[in-house]
């Protein structure tokens, strides 16, 4: 809770000034022409690279969490400082960050929509997620637990789903690249990739918040219960997820329509990498296809584009992503970002609800 509010309160504040620091740097988003979206209309020159607020403000609330945690009795902290957790999950969420700010960086320098090749922002990417893939897996806590798993996960670890240690960095690798592309894709309406991932930092939050509650680490419970979830601080990745949750709705305040500010692929990128290491390590890596189920399908709806035209050389959609063609069909912009949240919504729900009866399936 303290870290939440931290986060939302610097976000919040914090905000304006990365609007007035940007507009000054001249850092206004880059638009394509010729494209015949309306929202396009007046957002030329909107400055951009606004996930530096939130990702900051996540950074400065994790901190704030841990004083806050000092103030507990000895039993509820799992370390003092920060846990190798915490490490991969910031780690992911601020460096993914920079591969972004690379790509925002060379658009407002080039003045024009071309940041980072495909091939270099993919690169970038890649080191990130492995780096930190390996981190998650090699480097283990005192009981031996790791951030990530040999086994691939759906609302924990599947046993017979074992892929070993250089196929358990390659799958972390692939979710942290999937859900950065992901996120990436979904922003382009103003405040649409925000509030979804809202949503989906939000759902985490009550993930790592539950498992922490039923925690193997926790002697007082697993000596006394025959289920417990076996991951490694879940304290820590409720926390953080609580935090960036909260960091987005500050800047949610600036972000939706008419848009002050974009999160830009600085924030897309950071988003999707902290989402990825939250479904690694709460050991619900397909579990996060349902609940980043918007993210899924926005993504489907460029691949399936990509494969319809390169095959038939004809498009399933006007315009993909998917949200660009519901705008050419006519939808405004704020009906689009609404009712895509509902669909986030759904898809959170039903992700939860899954989480939920597997617990009870199992207590049962």
């Amino acid at each position: 809770m303290v870290a939440a509010a931290v986060a939302f309160i610097i976000s919040l504040f914090g905000t304006p000034v990365a609007i007035r620091v940007f507009t000054a740097m001249k850092a206004g988003q880059p638009i394509r022409g010729g494209l015949g979206l309306a929202s396009n209309q007046g957002k030329k020159g909107t400055p951009t690279m606004g996930g530096v607020a939130f990702i900051l403000a996540t950074v400065f609330a994790y901190v704030a969490g841990h004083v806050a945690l000092t103030t507990l009795p000895e039993r509820q902290i799992a370390q003092e400082g920060p846990t190798m957790t915490a490490l991969v999950l910031l780690g992911l969420f601020v460096f993914c960050g920079v591969v972004g700010f690379l790509d925002d960086f060379l658009k407002i320098r080039r003045r024009n929509s071309d940041g980072l090749s495909a091939k270099g922002k993919l690169l970038g990417q890649l080191i990130v997620g492995g780096g930190f893939g390996v981190a998650a897996l090699y480097v283990t806590s005192t009981n031996g637990q790791t951030v990530s798993s040999e086994h691939i996960s759906f609302i924990r670890d599947v046993s017979w789903l074992n892929v070993g240690k250089v196929g358990s960095v390659l799958v972390f690798v692939f979710v942290i690249m999937a859900m950065s592309n992901g996120v990436n894709l979904t922003d382009g309406l103003d405040g649409l990739a925000t509030g979804a991932s809202i949503l989906v930092l939000a759902a985490y939050a009550l993930i790592g918040f539950w498992q922490y509650r039923h925690w193997c680490g926790d002697t007082a419970y697993a000596n006394a219960n025959d289920y417990c979830y076996q991951v490694r601080d879940p304290l820590e990745v409720s926390m953080i997820a609580a935090a960036a949750a909260a960091a987005c709705v500050g800047f949610l305040w600036w972000n939706t329509s008419p848009a002050r500010i974009f999160m830009g692929d600085t924030g897309a990128l950071g988003l999707g990498g902290l989402i990825g290491g939250l479904a690694v390590s709460t050991r619900t890596t397909l579990l996060s296809i349902i609940i980043g189920g918007l993210f899924v399908i926005i993504t489907m709806s460029v691949v399936i584009q990509i494969i319809s035209f390169k095959t038939t050389g004809k498009r399933v959609f006007r315009m993909s992503p998917l949200q660009h063609h519901f705008e050419l069909a006519g939808w405004s912009e704020v009906n689009i970002v609404v009712r895509f949240w509902i669909v986030a919504g759904i898809c959170v729900a039903i992700g939860l609800g899954l989480f939920y009866s597997d617990f009870l399936a199992v207590m049962g």
